[in-house]
């Protein structure tokens, strides 16, 4: 199985899921279940503006996520 896309975006950033679960507002155990395909991301308003911020902070955009962040 390929990795997951999120799982690759997070580890460019240098990113534990628990940092990056923090960042956005959620925990490291549902970061988990994204990158494995377990649960299907669903995000808050306020989940959205804290992603975007982390994403601008290491020169992405929203537009640079993949479709789909579990692993394929």
């Amino acid at each position: 199985m390929e990795e997951s896309p999120l799982k690759k975006l997070r580890e460019e950033m240098g990113m534990s899921q628990e940092d990056f679960a923090r960042r956005i507002g959620t925990s490291a155990r549902t970061i988990s279940r994204w990158e494995t395909g377990d649960s299907v991301p669903s995000f808050t308003i306020a989940q959205m503006k804290a992603l975007e911020t982390l994403l601008l902070e290491h020169g992405k955009v929203l537009k640079d996520l993949p479709d789909s962040f579990a692993a394929g």
